[in-house]
C-alpha cells in the first residue's frame, strides 16, 4: 500500500487523521507574537485563544513546506521502495506544489525508480481535506496509485468550494479586498460569498446583507450545483461552531443530507490568518466548481 502525503493546510477533524493509515501531513508554520509554530490546534481552547488574538488586532504570518521538507519525506519513502501519492494546497495559493515538484524531481535523480505522483488539488483548507479524503477512500477501495492521481485529476473540478467571512479586514490584509471595500462592507455589514474557483485562485462571487443570508447562500450552493445528497460533506469554520452548525442543518432540512456524513472542523491558523475568525466554509462535490 503506498503512503498518502498532503500538507496540514487541508485543515482535517482528527477523527479522519486517527481513522488512516499511512497518511502523512507535513505542518506548515505560522508565526504570531514573535512566536513561529506549526499548524496543530490540540483543542478548541487552543483554537479559541489563537482567534481570540487575532480579534484583538494581532497578525499571523504563514510559512508553506520547503522543498528540503518534501525532499526529506520522499527520500525515505524512496529509500524503502515505498510509494507516495502527494495531494497537495492549490497552486495558485502558495508554492507548496512547486516546492513538492522541485523535491520530486531531487527524488529522481537518487533514486530513479522511485515512484511519487503529485495531485494540485486547486483547493484550500477542508476543500483539499475532502479530495485527500477520496484518495484514501479510492486507495481502500484497491485503486492503485496511477488509478487514484488520475482520477483525482479528472475529477478535481467537480470539488466545489464556497465560504462566507466575517469581517472584510481579514481578507483586505491579504489583498483580497480593498481598503475602502472592507470598511464600507463592515459598515453596511455586508458579508461576501467567495470560492475558490477553476484555476485555484480565491474570488469573490456575491454579497449579501446579514450573517444569515452569508449562510444560507452557501447551502444554496449545494442544490445550484446538483450535488448528491448522499456524499461526504466537510464544512470548516473560525472559531464559529454554531455557524457552521446552521448551515449543516440547513443541508439537512433543505436537501437531505445524512448528518453522519458531514464533517465538521476547524479552520487551522494557516488559512486562518487569512480568512480570519468567523469564517464559515462548505466543500462537496458537484456538477462543476460552479
Amino acid at each position: 500500500m503506498y503512503t498518502i502525503l498532503t500538507d496540514s493546510c487541508t485543515d482535517f477533524n482528527p477523527e479522519i487523521v486517527a481513522r488512516f493509515e499511512q497518511l502523512e501531513i507535513l505542518p506548515m508554520s505560522y508565526t504570531i507574537g514573535g512566536v513561529t509554530s506549526t499548524q496543530a490546534f490540540s483543542s478548541a481552547e487552543a483554537s479559541r485563544a489563537y482567534y481570540d488574538r487575532l480579534r484583538a488586532g494581532e497578525t499571523s504570518t504563514t510559512a508553506q513546506v520547503s522543498p528540503g521538507e518534501f525532499l526529506e519525506a520522499f527520500k525515505a519513502h524512496a529509500a524503502r521502495g515505498e510509494a507516495v501519492l502527494g495531494v497537495i494546497f492549490s497552486s495558485a495559493l502558495s508554492g507548496t506544489f512547486d516546492a513538492a515538484n522541485m523535491a520530486r524531481e531531487m527524488t529522481l535523480e537518487e533514486y530513479p525508480d522511485a515512484v511519487i505522483e503529485l495531485v494540485d488539488t486547486l483547493g484550500a483548507s477542508a476543500g483539499e481535506g475532502l479530495i485527500v479524503y477520496d484518495a484514501l477512500m479510492n486507495r481502500e477501495n484497491g485503486m492503485s496509485i496511477a488509478e487514484n492521481a488520475a482520477f483525482l485529476r479528472e475529477h478535481v473540478q467537480t470539488y466545489a468550494q464556497w465560504f462566507t467571512v466575517d469581517d472584510l479586514h481579514f481578507l483586505k490584509r491579504g489583498g483580497r479586498c480593498s481598503p475602502s471595500a472592507a470598511f464600507f462592507g463592515s459598515m453596511l455589514k455586508i458579508k461576501p460569498v467567495l470560492h475558490v474557483d477553476a484555476q485555484g485562485r480565491l474570488i469573490a462571487r456575491s454579497k449579501t446583507r446579514g450573517r444569515h443570508q452569508a449562510l444560507k447562500a452557501l447551502a444554496d450552493k449545494f442544490g445550484e450545483l446538483g450535488a448528491a445528497p448522499d456524499q461526504m460533506i466537510f464544512i470548516s469554520h473560525g472559531d464559529c461552531l454554531e455557524d457552521a452548525q446552521t448551515v449543516k442543518d440547513m443541508l439537512v432540512k433543505t436537501y437531505g443530507c445524512d448528518p453522519q456524513k458531514i464533517v465538521l472542523s476547524v479552520i487551522g491558523p494557516v488559512i486562518g490568518s487569512h480568512s480570519g475568525p468567523g469564517t464559515v466554509a462548505l466543500f462537496f462535490r458537484g456538477r462543476d466548481r460552479g
